[in-house]
């Protein structure tokens, strides 16, 4: 997942001076999303999510908290979730595993 991250930044593969802080976005994200899985692992089907959060907080790095932004003419306004474009899918992810789960007897 760094790989796709860096290659979607820009960043070369050998430059290796931001992996450490991609790396904490990339685990935070991850750790973000599997609350809203309800605590289950993120599947590789939604790991684009993780991919996409993560380059969308890379690239607020320093603007933390700020929700609109306005320079001659230029602005910019940040959304206070991250992950609410993709709430359908993961919401679609989720009613996929309670229908797959049903009429099946768990022992715990």
């Amino acid at each position: 997942m760094l790989e796709d991250v860096k290659e979607l930044l820009g960043i070369q593969e050998n430059d290796t001076a931001m992996d450490t802080r991609l790396g904490i976005i990339i685990s935070a994200t991850t750790k973000r999303l599997k609350v809203l899985l309800g605590g289950l692992d993120v599947p590789d089907d939604l790991n684009y999510i993780v991919t996409d959060v993560s380059i969308m907080r890379f690239n607020r790095i320093g603007s933390e908290g700020l929700s609109s932004h306005s320079v001659e003419g230029e602005s910019q306004s940040f959304s206070n979730n991250d992950f609410e474009p993709y709430m359908d899918d993961i919401q679609s992810y989720l009613n996929a595993q309670q229908e797959a789960t049903k009429g099946k007897v768990r022992f715990l």
